[in-house]
Order: structure tokens, then C-alpha cells, then sequence
């Protein structure tokens, strides 16, 4: 199923939503503003020592200045 995440300009939340058609729009569900942008979606998969989790807030978490030190 097409499951987006958006972010809200008007009051800045975050929230996802299912997007059937891509003509179809999008309103957030806080302020009801149809003033949102599509974000870069996070993902998981499974790899040999467990589950690693890929957020789409990228390395400006981690301290060590690159994605070879936290990845």
C-alpha cells in the first residue's frame, strides 16, 4: 500500500498518510492545511545481525561527522 509521509508548512507536523491516486490531495490532519510537501520515506530491512532501521533524519544525529562512523 502507498503510505507517504508528509510534513505540514502551516504548523510543521509530520504525518503519514495512504495515497491512492497521485492526483489525489493531501491535507494535514492537524490543521487541515493543504500546504505540505512529500518527505524522503525511512525504511528497514533485515540483515545478517538483526534489523537495521534507515530513518530519513540521515546522519544529522550522529556525532562522528559521517555515515562510515554510525552506519
Amino acid at each position: 500500500m502507498p503510505i507517504y509521509e508528509f510534513h505540514c508548512d502551516k504548523c510543521g507536523q509530520d504525518f503519514e498518510t495512504l495515497v491512492l491516486r497521485s492526483d489525489e490531495k493531501v491535507c494535514c490532519p492537524g490543521c487541515e492545511s493543504a500546504k505540505v510537501r512529500r518527505l524522503m520515506s525511512g525504511f528497514a530491512h533485515k540483515s545478517e545481525g538483526g534489523k537495521m532501521v534507515s530513518s530519513h533524519s540521515g546522519c544529522a544525529s550522529c556525532s562522528g561527522g559521517s555515515c562510515a562512523t554510525c552506519h
